[in-house]
């Protein structure tokens, strides 16, 4: 799921929430006892909020195993879209949420100052999560540590096309003088981080746009075949051995730092134990890491929490 449509739908505004999700939460952590602002835990439930693609689901059992190592009891909530449970985050009926920096910076960015508010997120982590917090915390969330794993825009080729052209990065695509027609969505040629940056920052002769979906079967095909020579994907596409296909490195950081950390209702799961908690798997999670779990569950059907599971037992990171 690219970053592209993460951010595309900010603008459209809160939609009203399903009528399941109103009682998932139930009441906050501190009348149920889970775990106030004092770092006390206790024996309530502190309901995980993920989305409907696979590494959101991922994410979410990794978290649902850390907590529960810790004393928590846990619960998963999965919902469609952010304009759905970023809201059921700050009511409380979400306590724990995997997210991305970059793309809830502009989500949060564009709620509070609408569809065309100056961009506040950069390629720059640092800066991107101070913007993030400062957005989250007026309404009632806390941002915690950004992990090394990164799930952002990317562009593939196919390693024979790398290989005859000698490219490794993207600036090497530009200086290679090749025009691409590239298989991305149809959104592509007005967003600053497809075709418009890709021409700007790195000289890349786009000679056309194939409108399929991003990092699909159908677009990975169509450049295995030769009908188009690059796809818009994500640095987490556990697919592309399977197609031949091989990443070029955004060399000149044109993408926006889209680090995955956990953000948590500051209220019902705001405390340091939870902190601590979540911020074990940021220091250790990497993209290569997440891009293996992606794979074992998209390629290899494993089950989400099983590949969880393994994940933090295999890193000393559960009793």
């Amino acid at each position: 799921m690219s970053k592209i449509y993460r951010v595309a739908g900010a603008a459209a505004g809160v939609m009203a929430l399903a009528a399941g999700l109103t009682a998932c939460g139930g009441e906050s952590l501190e009348k149920s006892g889970g775990g106030d602002s004092s770092g006390k835990p206790g024996k309530g439930s502190l309901v995980i909020g993920t989305a409907s693609f696979a590494e959101s689901k991922i994410l979410a059992e990794l978290y649902a195993g850390l907590l529960e190592d810790a004393g928590y009891s846990t619960s998963i909530k999965t919902v469609d879209t952010r304009e759905l449970y970023e809201p059921a985050l700050e009511k409380g009926q979400m306590d724990v949420v995997p997210e991305y920096a970059a793309t809830l910076a502009e989500f949060l960015n564009q709620k509070k100052n609408g569809p065309n508010a100056k961009p506040v997120a950069s390629s720059d982590v640092g800066d991107t999560v101070e913007a993030l917090k400062k957005l989250a915390g007026p309404r009632g969330l806390k941002v915690l540590e950004p992990g090394k794993a990164v799930d952002q825009n990317a562009f593939a080729v196919t390693k024979d096309f790398a290989t005859e052209h000698k490219l490794k990065t993207l600036s090497d695509l530009g200086k290679s003088k090749q025009k691409v027609t590239l298989a991305a969505g149809d959104e592509c040629p007005k967003r600053p981080f497809c075709q418009p940056g890709l021409e700007k920052t790195y000289g890349i002769d786009v000679a056309g746009i194939d409108p399929l979906d991003i990092g699909s079967v159908q677009a990975k095909q169509a450049v295995k075949d030769g009908k188009d020579q690059m796809l818009l994907t994500t640095t987490t596409d556990a697919t592309l051995d399977q197609f031949g296909l091989v990443l070029l490195d955004d060399d000149k950081n044109l993408q926006n730092a889209d680090n995955v950390l956990p953000v948590v209702n500051a209220k019902s799961a705001g405390s340091k134990k939870i902190a601590d908690t979540l911020n074990k798997l940021s220091a250790v999670l990497t993209t290569a890491d997440l891009t293996q779990l992606n794979k074992k569950v998209d390629a290899e059907r494993l089950k989400p929490a099983d590949v969880a599971a393994d994940y933090l037992e295999d890193k000393g990171l559960v009793k």
